[in-house]
């Protein structure tokens, strides 16, 4: 996908979620006015009932996403004789389309779903790609106001922007269907490319998946499928938003746009690193920490008043070690102003946990890289903590990469401050071996861990015994009460 594709890509989307009333409006609709076309009995399967299919919307509908492509292109001259006579020229092969599938099944039952493909099959047979992905993204805006799907899923994205919404299938189909259309192919081959995504994340057993994560396996599954150029594509294109993002371009939606620095103290500090190196701190990683404590919470404060308190008490020369420690404390005086604060503190301590532990950075690697660096790090953890004499040998015997696939970090979001705080100091297990002494458990491993010594004796496959009681401890049925009764 080049430049002038994603150019083209990103006004296109304007347009699209450009208010209706700032968009001309036309009559595609009487384009079938004289028009006598024969169609078959169909039902159209609505989220609120049954509908009667009719033509004439499809024909509104078709003219409006052509609308949205003129437009893009900066053009003037829309509800003409070709247009119209093109739309009135779609909307007779959809109706044969229609005839055909009837013959099939009658009286025809289509889902919206079911239709809006069959419309999009149609234009793809006229090479009208540009029109069937305007119509995509009308339906991924349309989706993205969808309240009902939050009440249905269980499993929620984090998005850039650090919002919690509700994962759709339906949205990462679209999201694949318009880089097949980007490049002028039948975009058929999404809907197993979604399966074998949606099933992925499912397996993961994750409570929440980054949108990174996502579409990684939507790469990974591009590949598997032989769509290499679709891949290279698909690649290119993130890359390209990626730095549209950094670079704060007009394109950048406002709500993932770099946050400017706003606080009243120096934003430039000397840090002491426990090598006796002296750093500059510009407070970079305390940005990123405060996004992902903020994930899917309503605070009272905005990022730049969370950064200005968490900097209190911090001056120039401060060693690393009390760097850390003041942004934790301070992270927790923050609980008396808001609730949601107890789960905020709580996640500021988890990212130094993770640094500690899986030597994870949260700059360089970002959340979208916790499950992987905790499952790269599980099998060393056990023959560390095995090697100095804190864990049972036995531990090694199980299947590693087996059980380690089934670590969800995500689930830690849900922690408060006094949870993580009680398993820092009393349950994760410290190698007091090295100097400094530090913690080699997360709390995602402490869980798993504590499942696999239970299960030691069992003969049958203990995986899936231990596995099954790792979802309850993670999913907080019984960590409350183990807590209580230590």
């Amino acid at each position: 996908m080049n430049h002038h594709s994603l150019e083209h890509d990103l006004a296109l989307k304007r347009t699209v979620h450009t208010p209706l009333e700032q968009k001309p409006h036309y009559a595609w609709r009487d384009v079938l006015a004289t028009e006598s076309i024969a169609l078959p009995p169909i039902v159209l399967l609505c989220p609120h009932g049954e509908e009667k299919f009719v033509l004439s919307e499809v024909a509104d509908t078709l003219g409006k996403a052509l609308t949205n492509v003129a437009l893009a292109k900066g053009e003037k001259d829309i509800f003409n004789d070709t247009n119209r006579a093109w739309v009135a020229r779609i909307c007779r092969e959809l109706a044969a389309n229609l005839a055909e599938l009837a013959r099939q099944q009658n009286p025809l039952r289509l889902s919206l779903n079911s239709l809006y493909e069959l419309i999009e099959k149609t234009l793809v047979d006229n090479n009208a790609y540009f029109v069937a992905k305007s119509l995509l993204l009308n339906r991924a805006r349309k989706i993205s106001f969808d309240r009902e799907s939050a009440t249905q899923s269980t499993l929620r994205v984090i998005r850039r922007n650090n919002h919690v919404v509700p994962w759709s299938e339906q949205k990462v189909e679209i999201a694949i269907r318009k880089t097949f259309l980007s490049l002028q192919r039948d975009s058929a081959p999404a809907v197993a490319i979604t399966k074998a995504v949606s099933e992925r994340v499912h397996i993961s057993k994750q409570s929440f998946v980054h949108i990174e994560e996502i579409q990684d396996m939507v790469q990974e599954e591009l590949m598997k499928g032989g769509h290499f150029k679709v891949a290279e594509a698909y690649i290119l294109f993130r890359a390209d938003r990626a730095s549209a993002r950094l670079h704060g371009s007009p394109e950048t939606p406002l709500a993932e746009a770099p946050t400017p620095v706003t606080t009243g103290q120096a934003t430039m500090i000397v840090v002491k690193k426990a090598n006796g190196e002296n750093v500059f701190w510009d407070g970079a990683d305390l940005r990123k920490r405060i996004e992902f404590a903020r994930i899917g919470l309503d605070l009272c404060l905005s990022p730049e008043e969370i950064e200005s308190e968490l900097r209190r008490a911090i001056y120039d020369q401060i060693s690393q070690k009390d760097l850390d420690s003041t942004i934790i404390l301070n992270s927790k005086t923050l609980i008396e102003k808001d609730a949601d604060f107890a789960k905020f503190a709580g996640r500021i301590q988890l990212t130094y946990i993770y640094e500690e532990v899986l030597g994870w950075d949260i700059l360089r690697d970002g959340i979208g890289k916790l499950k992987e660096f905790h499952q790269r790090a599980f099998k060393k953890y056990l023959e560390h903590g095995v090697l100095i004499k804190r864990l049972n040998p036995r531990l090694l015997y199980y299947d590693l990469p087996r059980l380690a696939a089934a670590l969800d970090p995500s689930s830690d979001l849900e922690f408060d401050f006094l949870g993580i705080q009680t398993l820092y100091d009393r349950y994760l297990i410290i190698d007091k071996t090295s100097k400094p002494s530090r913690r080699i458990e997360t709390p995602q491993f402490f869980w798993l861990r504590v499942a696999m010594g239970l299960f030691l004796d069992e003969q049958v496959d203990r995986e899936a015994k231990i596995t099954g009681l790792y979802e309850l401890y993670k999913s907080r049925a019984l960590d409350s009460m183990m807590l209580a009764s230590d």
